[in-house]
Protein backbone atom coordinates (compact mmCIF):
# COMPACT_ATOMS: atom_id res chain seq x y z
CA UNK A 1 0.00 0.00 0.00
CA UNK A 2 1.26 3.47 -0.87
CA UNK A 3 1.98 6.11 1.73
CA UNK A 4 -0.23 9.06 0.69
CA UNK A 5 1.08 12.50 1.64
CA UNK A 6 -0.85 15.73 1.07
CA UNK A 7 1.43 18.76 0.68
CA UNK A 8 -0.59 21.78 1.73
CA UNK A 9 -0.44 25.34 2.99
CA UNK A 10 -3.16 27.86 2.15
CA UNK A 11 -0.49 30.57 2.11
CA UNK A 12 1.02 30.95 -1.35
CA UNK A 13 4.70 31.21 -2.18
CA UNK A 14 5.96 28.90 0.56
CA UNK A 15 7.58 26.27 -1.67
CA UNK A 16 4.63 23.87 -1.78
CA UNK A 17 4.87 22.89 -5.45
CA UNK A 18 8.68 23.03 -5.35
CA UNK A 19 8.45 20.48 -2.54
CA UNK A 20 5.93 18.30 -4.37
CA UNK A 21 8.00 18.13 -7.57
CA UNK A 22 11.42 17.74 -5.96
CA UNK A 23 10.35 15.35 -3.21
CA UNK A 24 8.59 13.24 -5.84
CA UNK A 25 11.73 13.17 -8.00
CA UNK A 26 13.94 12.38 -5.00
CA UNK A 27 11.74 9.47 -3.93
CA UNK A 28 11.80 8.18 -7.51
CA UNK A 29 15.62 8.33 -7.59
CA UNK A 30 15.60 6.33 -4.34
CA UNK A 31 13.80 3.64 -6.39
CA UNK A 32 10.43 4.26 -4.77
CA UNK A 33 7.52 4.06 -7.18
CA UNK A 34 5.98 7.51 -6.84
CA UNK A 35 2.83 9.18 -8.14
CA UNK A 36 2.47 12.96 -8.01
CA UNK A 37 -1.12 14.18 -8.24
CA UNK A 38 -1.47 17.86 -9.20
CA UNK A 39 -4.56 19.00 -7.28
CA UNK A 40 -3.85 22.70 -7.90
CA UNK A 41 -5.74 24.37 -10.79
CA UNK A 42 -2.64 26.51 -11.41
CA UNK A 43 -0.97 23.30 -12.56
CA UNK A 44 2.54 24.27 -11.51
CA UNK A 45 3.56 20.69 -10.73
CA UNK A 46 2.45 19.74 -14.22
CA UNK A 47 4.52 22.42 -15.95
CA UNK A 48 7.36 21.91 -13.47
CA UNK A 49 7.74 18.38 -14.80
CA UNK A 50 7.85 19.56 -18.39
CA UNK A 51 4.26 19.11 -19.57
CA UNK A 52 2.37 21.69 -21.62
CA UNK A 53 -1.04 21.94 -19.97
CA UNK A 54 -2.65 23.33 -23.12
CA UNK A 55 -1.80 20.11 -24.99
CA UNK A 56 -3.23 17.70 -22.43
CA UNK A 57 -6.63 16.24 -23.30
CA UNK A 58 -7.32 14.65 -19.91
CA UNK A 59 -6.42 15.52 -16.36
CA UNK A 60 -7.44 15.16 -12.71
CA UNK A 61 -10.62 17.09 -13.56
CA UNK A 62 -11.88 14.16 -15.67
CA UNK A 63 -11.20 11.80 -12.77
CA UNK A 64 -13.02 13.89 -10.17
CA UNK A 65 -16.18 14.19 -12.26
CA UNK A 66 -16.14 10.45 -12.94
CA UNK A 67 -15.29 10.52 -16.65
CA UNK A 68 -11.94 8.71 -16.29
CA UNK A 69 -10.12 6.38 -13.93
CA UNK A 70 -6.95 7.73 -12.34
CA UNK A 71 -4.69 5.34 -14.24
CA UNK A 72 -6.11 6.58 -17.55
CA UNK A 73 -4.63 10.07 -17.11
CA UNK A 74 -1.11 9.10 -16.02
CA UNK A 75 1.75 11.03 -17.62
CA UNK A 76 5.17 9.37 -17.77
CA UNK A 77 7.96 11.61 -16.52
CA UNK A 78 11.66 11.74 -17.28
CA UNK A 79 12.36 9.60 -14.20
CA UNK A 80 11.16 6.01 -14.66
CA UNK A 81 9.76 5.67 -11.13
CA UNK A 82 7.77 8.92 -11.27
CA UNK A 83 4.29 9.31 -12.76
CA UNK A 84 2.11 12.42 -12.81
CA UNK A 85 -1.63 13.02 -12.74
CA UNK A 86 -1.75 16.46 -14.37
CA UNK A 87 -3.94 19.48 -13.75
CA UNK A 88 -5.36 21.64 -16.53
CA UNK A 89 -7.41 24.83 -16.43
CA UNK A 90 -10.57 22.68 -16.32
CA UNK A 91 -9.81 21.98 -12.67
CA UNK A 92 -10.76 25.59 -11.86
CA UNK A 93 -14.42 24.66 -12.21
CA UNK A 94 -14.12 21.37 -10.37
CA UNK A 95 -14.93 22.78 -6.93
CA UNK A 96 -18.20 24.23 -8.24
CA UNK A 97 -19.15 20.99 -9.98
CA UNK A 98 -18.18 18.84 -7.00
CA UNK A 99 -20.67 20.66 -4.75
CA UNK A 100 -23.58 18.83 -6.34
CA UNK A 101 -21.96 15.39 -6.49
CA UNK A 102 -22.43 12.61 -3.96
CA UNK A 103 -19.58 12.11 -1.46
CA UNK A 104 -17.96 15.24 -2.81
CA UNK A 105 -15.18 15.24 -0.18
CA UNK A 106 -14.21 11.66 -1.00
CA UNK A 107 -13.91 11.73 -4.79
CA UNK A 108 -10.11 11.85 -4.79
CA UNK A 109 -9.89 9.17 -2.09
CA UNK A 110 -11.96 6.81 -4.25
CA UNK A 111 -9.77 7.52 -7.28
CA UNK A 112 -6.48 7.05 -5.42
CA UNK A 113 -7.70 3.77 -3.89
CA UNK A 114 -7.76 2.20 -7.38
CA UNK A 115 -3.97 2.59 -7.78
CA UNK A 116 -2.85 2.40 -4.15
CA UNK A 117 -1.22 -1.00 -4.58
CA UNK A 118 0.93 0.15 -7.52
CA UNK A 119 3.03 2.77 -5.70
CA UNK A 120 5.23 3.25 -2.66
CA UNK A 121 4.36 6.95 -2.31
CA UNK A 122 1.54 9.13 -3.62
CA UNK A 123 2.03 12.90 -3.23
CA UNK A 124 -0.91 15.30 -3.48
CA UNK A 125 0.05 18.88 -4.40
CA UNK A 126 -2.78 21.01 -2.98
CA UNK A 127 -3.95 24.48 -4.06
CA UNK A 128 -3.12 27.50 -1.84
CA UNK A 129 -6.56 27.48 -0.23
CA UNK A 130 -8.66 25.44 2.17
CA UNK A 131 -11.41 24.75 -0.36
CA UNK A 132 -13.01 21.51 -1.54
CA UNK A 133 -9.98 20.37 -3.55
CA UNK A 134 -7.73 20.61 -0.49
CA UNK A 135 -10.36 18.85 1.64
CA UNK A 136 -10.46 16.07 -0.97
CA UNK A 137 -6.68 15.72 -0.71
CA UNK A 138 -6.74 15.64 3.10
CA UNK A 139 -9.53 13.05 3.03
CA UNK A 140 -7.49 10.86 0.68
CA UNK A 141 -4.17 11.26 2.50
CA UNK A 142 -2.49 9.33 5.28
CA UNK A 143 -0.57 12.41 6.39
CA UNK A 144 -0.08 16.14 5.87
CA UNK A 145 3.25 17.79 5.05
CA UNK A 146 3.30 21.57 5.57
CA UNK A 147 6.00 23.65 3.84
CA UNK A 148 6.67 26.80 5.88
CA UNK A 149 8.98 29.59 4.74
CA UNK A 150 11.55 30.97 7.15
CA UNK A 151 10.11 34.48 7.27
CA UNK A 152 7.95 36.38 9.72
CA UNK A 153 4.27 35.80 8.97
CA UNK A 154 5.29 32.14 8.53
CA UNK A 155 3.01 31.09 11.37
CA UNK A 156 0.22 33.25 9.98
CA UNK A 157 -2.45 30.91 8.67
CA UNK A 158 -0.81 27.80 10.07
CA UNK A 159 -3.37 27.68 12.87
CA UNK A 160 -6.18 27.70 10.26
CA UNK A 161 -4.57 24.81 8.43
CA UNK A 162 -4.13 22.81 11.62
CA UNK A 163 -7.77 23.53 12.55
CA UNK A 164 -8.82 22.19 9.14
CA UNK A 165 -6.67 19.13 9.84
CA UNK A 166 -8.59 18.54 13.09
CA UNK A 167 -11.96 18.94 11.35
CA UNK A 168 -11.01 16.46 8.62
CA UNK A 169 -9.76 14.03 11.28
CA UNK A 170 -13.04 14.34 13.16
CA UNK A 171 -15.46 14.14 10.25
CA UNK A 172 -13.79 12.52 7.24
CA UNK A 173 -10.41 10.91 7.89
CA UNK A 174 -9.69 9.84 11.49
CA UNK A 175 -6.31 8.36 10.55
CA UNK A 176 -4.89 11.58 9.10
CA UNK A 177 -1.81 12.86 10.94
CA UNK A 178 0.76 15.62 10.61
CA UNK A 179 3.75 14.18 8.76
CA UNK A 180 5.76 17.24 9.61
CA UNK A 181 6.52 20.90 9.01
CA UNK A 182 9.20 21.57 6.41
CA UNK A 183 11.22 24.76 6.78
CA UNK A 184 11.77 26.28 3.32
CA UNK A 185 13.53 29.31 1.83
CA UNK A 186 16.11 29.25 4.63
CA UNK A 187 18.93 31.77 4.20
CA UNK A 188 21.84 30.80 6.46
CA UNK A 189 23.35 34.29 6.09
CA UNK A 190 20.21 35.92 7.41
CA UNK A 191 19.76 36.15 11.18
CA UNK A 192 16.00 36.43 10.67
CA UNK A 193 15.86 32.97 9.07
CA UNK A 194 17.57 31.47 12.10
CA UNK A 195 15.22 33.30 14.48
CA UNK A 196 12.08 32.17 12.65
CA UNK A 197 13.34 28.58 12.39
CA UNK A 198 14.02 28.53 16.12
CA UNK A 199 10.58 29.96 16.88
CA UNK A 200 8.85 27.32 14.75
CA UNK A 201 10.85 24.54 16.40
CA UNK A 202 9.86 25.86 19.82
CA UNK A 203 6.16 25.90 18.85
CA UNK A 204 6.29 22.42 17.26
CA UNK A 205 9.27 20.63 18.85
CA UNK A 206 8.44 17.15 17.53
CA UNK A 207 6.83 18.15 14.26
CA UNK A 208 9.60 19.87 12.28
CA UNK A 209 11.73 17.93 9.79
CA UNK A 210 15.45 17.87 10.46
CA UNK A 211 16.01 18.66 6.78
CA UNK A 212 15.81 22.36 5.92
CA UNK A 213 15.35 23.63 2.36
CA UNK A 214 17.76 26.49 1.75
CA UNK A 215 17.29 29.35 -0.69
CA UNK A 216 18.93 28.27 -3.91
CA UNK A 217 19.09 29.81 -7.39
CA UNK A 218 19.16 26.44 -9.16
CA UNK A 219 16.04 25.36 -7.30
CA UNK A 220 14.26 28.51 -8.50
CA UNK A 221 15.48 28.09 -12.09
CA UNK A 222 14.59 24.43 -12.59
CA UNK A 223 10.78 24.86 -13.08
CA UNK A 224 11.35 27.12 -16.08
CA UNK A 225 13.22 24.21 -17.68
CA UNK A 226 10.45 21.74 -16.83
CA UNK A 227 12.74 19.62 -14.69
CA UNK A 228 13.15 18.87 -10.99
CA UNK A 229 16.33 20.30 -9.48
CA UNK A 230 18.15 16.97 -9.36
CA UNK A 231 17.85 16.63 -13.15
CA UNK A 232 18.67 20.30 -13.72
CA UNK A 233 21.69 20.36 -11.38
CA UNK A 234 22.05 17.38 -9.07
CA UNK A 235 24.93 19.00 -7.21
CA UNK A 236 22.95 22.12 -6.32
CA UNK A 237 22.07 22.79 -2.69
CA UNK A 238 18.35 22.58 -3.42
CA UNK A 239 18.63 19.17 -5.09
CA UNK A 240 20.68 17.81 -2.21
CA UNK A 241 18.23 19.22 0.36
CA UNK A 242 15.31 17.37 -1.23
CA UNK A 243 17.31 14.16 -1.54
CA UNK A 244 17.93 14.47 2.22
CA UNK A 245 14.22 15.05 2.83
CA UNK A 246 13.33 11.92 0.85
CA UNK A 247 15.82 9.90 2.92
CA UNK A 248 14.33 11.29 6.13
CA UNK A 249 10.78 10.38 5.10
CA UNK A 250 11.79 6.89 3.95
CA UNK A 251 13.72 6.29 7.17
CA UNK A 252 10.79 7.49 9.26
CA UNK A 253 8.41 5.18 7.39
CA UNK A 254 10.72 2.20 7.87
CA UNK A 255 10.95 2.86 11.62
CA UNK A 256 7.17 3.16 11.83
CA UNK A 257 6.64 -0.12 10.00
CA UNK A 258 9.11 -1.98 12.20
CA UNK A 259 7.34 -0.63 15.28
CA UNK A 260 3.98 -1.83 13.91
CA UNK A 261 5.40 -5.28 13.23
CA UNK A 262 6.70 -5.58 16.80
CA UNK A 263 3.25 -4.76 18.24
CA UNK A 264 1.47 -7.40 16.19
Amino acid sequence: MAKIIAIANQKGGVGKTTTAVNLGASLAVAEKKTLLVDVDPQGNSTTGLGFDRSKLDESLYDVLIGARNLSEVFCHCELKNLLLVPATKDLIGAEIELVNLEQREGRLKEAVATVNQDFDYILLDCPPSLGLLTVNALTAADSLLVPLQCEYYALEGLSSLLETLKLVQKRLNPGLFLEGILLTMFDSRNRLSHQVAEEIRQHFPDRVFHTVIQRNVRLSESPSHGRPALLYDVHSTGAQNYLDLAKEIIRKEEVSRRAEERTR
